[in-house]
């Protein structure tokens, strides 16, 4: 066994990063820690994310407490505790919280580098912002540099903003 990339992380502990992510984040195994194979995060997803596309990246989602809905194409799909699903990459998707709070989930990216996305999102922070919402435009022009295309005309709404600790 090689120990040179072993991690251990106790209850509520998280990988550091290049910036401080909002608590909604908590990055288990980074790109680095896994030579690139894939990035592991709990998440909290307190606000809808608008129909958007991986085009390099398989994206996996499994939850932990909590209702996800997960909309691929014209259908939508509940999951709750123990639930999982694979949204390969090019599938155009959006998620967003049921009823009951915010879910907690377990998201996987093969090949890693999701992090990065949302370390890039938080140094951006208001620049992102238009009206009090994150504009897609913008947004895209970080997103296109990880292979993720959010689709024209969608709404991020986020609220308090990115580093409000809510996605």
């Amino acid at each position: 066994m090689s120990y040179d990339r072993f991690v251990l992380l106790g209850a509520n502990e998280a990988r550091p990063g290049r910036v401080l992510l909002p608590p909604a984040f908590a990055v288990k195994a980074t790109t680095a820690d896994t030579e690139g194979r894939f990035s592991l995060l709990e998440v909290v997803l307190g606000q809808p994310i608008p129909c958007h596309t991986h085009h390099l990246a398989d994206e996996s989602v499994y939850v932990l407490e909590g209702e996800l809905l997960v909309t691929v194409g014209e259908r939508t799909h509940s999951l709750g505790p123990g639930q999982f699903t694979l949204l390969p990459r090019g599938t155009p998707q959006a998620l967003r919280p049921g009823v009951g709070g915010p879910p907690r989930v377990l998201q996987i990216s093969s090949p890693g580098g999701w992090e990065c996305f949302v370390e890039d999102m938080v140094e951006a922070g208001p620049q992102l912002m238009v009206d009090g919402r994150l504009d897609p435009a913008r947004l895209n022009r970080i997103a296109d540099r990880h292979g993720i295309r959010y689709a024209d005309g969608a709404r991020h709404r986020q609220e308090p903003g990115p580093h409000g600790g809510r996605v």
